[in-house]
């Protein structure tokens, strides 16, 4: 109780992530306004397509739209305040503001994961069991499929969020950072961060690495079952149907590394906001994009 009543005296948190081109501030709440309209017209787009065009009414086009929800969800986390910090040129955001931001922020984060992996094994019963699809992909599975990918990140960040509440700040209320996430809020803390950093490290094998591997087996089926099409017309027709996915694939994982998992030295606060920004802001903006510029069936459907 004391830890918790020392951390309770820091009300409000300082980001330090533009503090260093107070110049270009307009710039970015350009950037980032643009950015943020992008991504809520594309994700709202394939979302109504997904639910209003019967020739996308299948299993990957079903996860597909709960993809486009949390990206959705995922940029609206983080990109409203910063809108906000950058029109008033205070940086600031409350405790309980941060508390909560880290936490739908990491629910989001952990969820996609899972999603990306639910979405990996939907191609791979598509392409490697075309003759079970329906029963491996059936109503009965994918919607237990998804709701348990948003209650897995839902799960992991709960756990974060309840040891975060616990740290000590000591007055230190300086975040080098652009919003809340685990890893600034450790750096800033005064008390013992073991805990955090172990379940920290813990999450990033079961929530990041684990839906990675599950991706990359099932690629290995998907690929080594295309290689055995004989028409090069058919391998590459059937490639192209989870070619987005795997773009997708790649530009997540890669960043989500990138963000967690590289060393701290040798990378200054400039470096941290890029990746942070390409991470949990880019990203959401992009998977859309990528689906309705490389899917035909969704081109057809704007159409």
């Amino acid at each position: 109780m004391e830890g918790r009543n020392q951390t309770v005296q820091v009300t409000k948190f300082l980001f330090l992530g533009f503090s260093g081109m107070p110049r270009d501030q307009p710039i970015f709440f350009l950037l980032f306004l643009a950015i943020y309209l992008i991504t809520l017209v594309a994700n709202s787009m394939i979302f109504i397509l997904i639910q209003l065009d019967s020739n996308l009414h299948s299993p990957m086009y079903y996860f597909l739209s709960h993809l486009s929800c949390l990206d959705i969800c995922y940029s609206s986390v983080t990109v409203p305040k910063i809108l906000m910090n950058l029109v008033r040129q205070q940086p600031t955001i409350s405790y309980n503001e941060c508390m909560a931001q880290m936490f739908f922020l990491m629910t989001c984060a952990g969820s996609e994961c899972a999603m990306l992996a639910v979405m990996a094994y939907d191609r791979y019963a598509a392409i490697c069991e075309p003759l079970h699809y329906s029963q491996l992909m059936g109503r009965e599975v994918r919607v237990p499929l998804a709701t348990a990918s948003w209650i897995w990140g839902l799960l992991d960040s709960a756990i974060h969020t309840a040891l975060a509440t616990d740290l000590v700040f000591c007055g230190a209320n300086q975040i080098h950072h652009i919003f809340c996430d685990v890893p600034p809020l450790l750096k800033i803390a005064c008390s013992n961060t073991y805990v955090n950093e172990m379940a920290l490290h813990t999450a990033s094998v079961f929530v990041g690495v684990s839906p990675f591997l599950l991706v990359v087996i099932s690629y290995v089926y998907i690929i080594s079952t295309i290689l055995k099409i004989r028409s090069s017309t058919g391998r590459r027709k059937t490639f192209s149907t989870c070619a987005a996915h795997l773009i997708t694939v790649i530009v997540y994982f890669g960043m989500g590394n990138l963000n967690y998992n590289r060393p701290s030295a040798g990378y200054s606060l400039g470096v941290d906001t890029l990746v942070s920004t390409l991470y949990c802001i880019i990203t959401p903006m992009l998977n859309p994009l990528i689906y309705s510029l490389r899917n035909k069936e969704v081109k057809g459907a704007l159409q």
